[in-house]
C-alpha cells in the first residue's frame, strides 16, 4: 500500500463533523491543485498550501521525498506541465495594460521552467527581439533525441507591422527559443505535429472569412475557405492517424467533427465519436488518446486503446458513487493521478499504483471540510414555461430535511457554460449555512447539445431568466422550499441573472447578490467591442440585438430598470482587476440603484480578477455574501417581514 502523503505535505482529512466548518474553509483556494505526474512516474508536482504560503512542490512517489519547494507568492499559477521527466513548466498570469495593444488591462500568460537537475527556475521567452514574452493558447511539449522542447505561440512585431502570432520552439536544456513559423495578421490558431512542426493553421478575417491551411511535406496549402460571421469552423487536434487533423465545422449543416487528410485535403463525414466536450491527446504522440464528454449526471471517458479503457474502468470502480477525473498518468500507465469528488472524499487527489494495486490519497483540496460535512447534491429536472426540460443541481443542507427550506438560486456564468457534477465549494458553503441551493442549467447552457445552447439566443432577461425562476416555482410546488424565503446570487452572466431577477422580474426573490455581473448590456457592447468584430457579432446574437443600443437590450438591462427593485436588498461584489466584465458595470449599477433610492451594498475586491483567483479576496467575497444572505434571508426561520416572495 502506498504511504499516505497528506501528513507529509502538512494537510489532513478532518475528523467527523460536529458543526459546520467556518466559511474560510470553503473560501480558501484549494490546498492542493494542478497535481501532475512525471512521464517516468517517479515524481509528482502540485501547487500546495493556503493563501499565506502557496508553493510548487515536487515530490518523489513512494518515498514522499521533497525534491523541490518554490514559493509562488502572489503569482496566479494557471497550470503545471511536465516536458520529459526533468523539466516542469509553470504557466502564470498577470493583469496588465500593454502599450502595443489598445484598450484596458488584459490577462497575460507567461512561462517558467524548472530544471530538476539544476533545481532552478527561469523565465522563458525573455529577450527576443520585437517579441513579447507572453504565450497565446496552449503549449505543446515534446522530447526529440532526448532533448525536451516546448512549443509556444506568442506575438511578434516585425518592423513596421502590427503584432503577428509566431510559433517558437524552446530548448528547455539551454532555454533558447527558436522561431519556426510566423503567421499573418489574421492567424488565430495552430496545430502542432509530433515532431514539433506546425501541420495546420487557421486564419480569420475581420469580415468573417475563415481559412484552413495545412502543411504537408514542408509546403503550406489552403484547402478550405468559408464566410462565417458566426459559427466559424475551428481546429480541434491532431487526427487519429498520421497526416490527419480534426476540425469542427458546420460545413454539412450541423456541427460535426471531421478528419481532414493533410496529403490531399479531403474531409471525412462527421465522426460522432469526436462530437464531445474535449479530445484528450496522448502525451507522447499528441494524437487522440481519449475523449471526455459530460451530461448533467457525470463525465465519461472513452479511450481508443482497449487496455486503457479497461484500466480506467478499474480506476473508476475504486471510487463508487464519486466523480473521477484523470489529472495525469505516467507514459507506461503504471501510476495515475486522479481528482475525486463526491460525498465520500469531498474533493481530493489520489495516486493509483497499478503494481501495488492500491489508491492512496495525496490530500484533500479543502482540508477543513470533512466527508461528513458534504451536503448532498441531486440532479432534478423540471419543465420551463414553454415545456422545455431544464436540468438542474439541487444541494440540500445536511440534516435539515427536504421540506420548507430557504433557497438560494445560483445561475452559472457564461451563459454558454455549465455547472458540473461533483464538489463545488460555493454552493457547498451556502448549503452549510442551512440553505438549499438550486443551480439551473437554463437554455443557452453548454454541454446539452447545440440545439439547447442555441435556444438561448436572444433570450437574455426572457426565457433564460424564466427558466431560472421556473425552478423556484417547481420546488415551491413540491414543498421543498419556502417561496417567501428565496434569494438569488451569481457571478458573471449569473450576476446579470441575479440582478435581472429583481428588476426584469419581480415577486420571486427577496434579495440579490451579483458578483462581477453585466448590468448594462449596451454599455458592454459599446465599450468592450469594436464595430465589425467577431466578438460583437457573437454577443449581439446571444443577447438578441441588431445594434448596440437596441431597445430590446435596454428593456432587459438591470441598470436601466433600477427603480423596479425598490425595497429589495441588493449586493454588488466585483474584482477591481476584472478584464472580462469591467468594474464599470458595478459602478453603473450602483449609480442607478442609488438614484432610484435603493443604494446597494458594494464589496470591491482589490487586485482580484474575474475568476476569484486570490485566496484572501475569494474569502472576502464568500464571507460578505453569506453575511448579506443571513441578514436578509435568515436560514433559521422565516423573517418577520418578507419583501419578495410569490
Amino acid at each position: 500500500m502506498l504511504r499516505t502523503l497528506a501528513a507529509v505535505i502538512g494537510l489532513s482529512f478532518s475528523a467527523a463533523a460536529t458543526a459546520a466548518p467556518p466559511i474560510s474553509a470553503y473560501g480558501q483556494l484549494p490546498a492542493i491543485d494542478n497535481a501532475s505526474i512525471s512521464p517516468d512516474g517517479a515524481r509528482f508536482a502540485a501547487v500546495i498550501g493556503d493563501e499565506t504560503a502557496r508553493e510548487v512542490q515536487i515530490r518523489e512517489i513512494g518515498t514522499n521525498k521533497l525534491i523541490s519547494t518554490s514559493p509562488i507568492g502572489k503569482s496566479k499559477l494557471r497550470g503545471l506541465q511536465w516536458v520529459g521527466s526533468e523539466h516542469l513548466v509553470a504557466t502564470v498570469s498577470t493583469t496588465a495594460q500593454i502599450a502595443e495593444f489598445d484598450g484596458p488591462k488584459q490577462e497575460w500568460l507567461q512561462l517558467l521552467d524548472y530544471s530538476v537537475a539544476t533545481r532552478k527556475w527561469r523565465v522563458l521567452m525573455n529577450g527576443i527581439d520585437s517579441t513579447m514574452n507572453v504565450v497565446v493558447g496552449d503549449t505543446v511539449g515534446l522530447v526529440d533525441k532526448g532533448v525536451p522542447y516546448l512549443m509556444a505561440t506568442t506575438y511578434t512585431f516585425p518592423s513596421g507591422k502590427n503584432g503577428l502570432q509566431a510559433l517558437f520552439r524552446i530548448n528547455l536544456e539551454s532555454g533558447r527559443p527558436t522561431k519556426i513559423e510566423e503567421g499573418n495578421p489574421q492567424t488565430i490558431d495552430w496545430i502542432i505535429g509530433p515532431d514539433g512542426q506546425p501541420v495546420a493553421r487557421a486564419d480569420y478575417s475581420r469580415g468573417g472569412e475563415w481559412r484552413l491551411w495545412v502543411r504537408y511535406q514542408g509546403a503550406w496549402k489552403k484547402i478550405w475557405s468559408e464566410v462565417s460571421p458566426l459559427d466559424r469552423s475551428y481546429l480541434r487536434s491532431l487526427g487519429p492517424t498520421p497526416d490527419t487533423i480534426l476540425v469542427g465545422s458546420k460545413r454539412s449543416g450541423d456541427w460535426a467533427t471531421h478528419v481532414v487528410n493533410l496529403a490531399d485535403g479531403s474531409w471525412s463525414d462527421g465522426k460522432p465519436e469526436f462530437n464531445v466536450d474535449n479530445v484528450i491527446p496522448d502525451p507522447v504522440t499528441g494524437r487522440p488518446m481519449a475523449t471526455i464528454d459530460g451530461d448533467v449526471e457525470t463525465y465519461s471517458y472513452t479511450f481508443f486503446n482497449p487496455a486503457d479503457q479497461k484500466l480506467w474502468n478499474n480506476v473508476r470502480k475504486a471510487f463508487p458513487g464519486e466523480q473521477v477525473y484523470l489529472a495525469s498518468w505516467s507514459d507506461d500507465r503504471n501510476r495515475i493521478i486522479v481528482q475525486v469528488e463526491g460525498p465520500a472524499n469531498g474533493s481530493s487527489y489520489f495516486i493509483v499504483d497499478r503494481a501495488a494495486r492500491a489508491a492512496a490519497p495525496i490530500s484533500p483540496r479543502y482540508p477543513g471540510i470533512s466527508a461528513a460535512d458534504y451536503n448532498p447534491v441531486q440532479v432534478i429536472r423540471y419543465a420551463a414555461g414553454d415545456g422545455m426540460e431544464i436540468p438542474a443541481y439541487l444541494t440540500l443542507p445536511k440534516g435539515r430535511g427536504d421540506k420548507n427550506l430557504p433557497l438560494i438560486v445560483m445561475p452559472h456564468g457564461g451563459p454558454a457554460s455549465r455547472d458540473a457534477p461533483g464538489f463545488d465549494y460555493w454552493p457547498q458553503a451556502l448549503a452549510s449555512r442551512g440553505y438549499a441551493v438550486l443551480q439551473p442549467q437554463f437554455r443557452g447552457s453548454f454541454g446539452y447539445g447545440a440545439k439547447f445552447e442555441r435556444a438561448g439566443d436572444g433570450e437574455w432577461g426572457r426565457k433564460m431568466q424564466t427558466d431560472v425562476s421556473d425552478g423556484v416555482r417547481h420546488l415551491a410546488k413540491l414543498g421543498t422550499i419556502d417561496a417567501k424565503r428565496v434569494c438569488i446570487v451569481g457571478a458573471s452572466y449569473g450576476g446579470y441573472a441575479a440582478l435581472a431577477g429583481v428588476t426584469v422580474e419581480s415577486g420571486v426573490y427577496r434579495c440579490a447578490s451579483g458578483v462581477a455581473g453585466v448590468y448594462d448590456l449596451p454599455m458592454m457592447l459599446n465599450n468592450d467591442f469594436s464595430e465589425g468584430s467577431s466578438g460583437l457579432r457573437y454577443w449581439r446574437r446571444v443577447m438578441g440585438a441588431d445594434k448596440n443600443n437596441d431597445p430590446r437590450l435596454i428593456a432587459v438591462s438591470p441598470a436601466r430598470l433600477a427603480g423596479k427593485a425598490r425595497g429589495i436588498p441588493i449586493q454588488l461584489i466585483h474584482g477591481k482587476d476584472d478584464t472580462v466584465v469591467r468594474y464599470e458595470q458595478t459602478e453603473e449599477m450602483t449609480r442607478a440603484l442609488t438614484a432610484a433610492g435603493n443604494p446597494p451594498e458594494v464589496v470591491t475586491l482589490a487586485g482580484e480578477d474575474h475568476w476569484l483567483s486570490r485566496g484572501p479576496t475569494r474569502q472576502q467575497m464568500l464571507a460578505a455574501q453569506i453575511a448579506f444572505l443571513e441578514k436578509h434571508n435568515p436560514p433559521g426561520a422565516a423573517p418577520a417581514s418578507a419583501t419578495g416572495g410569490q
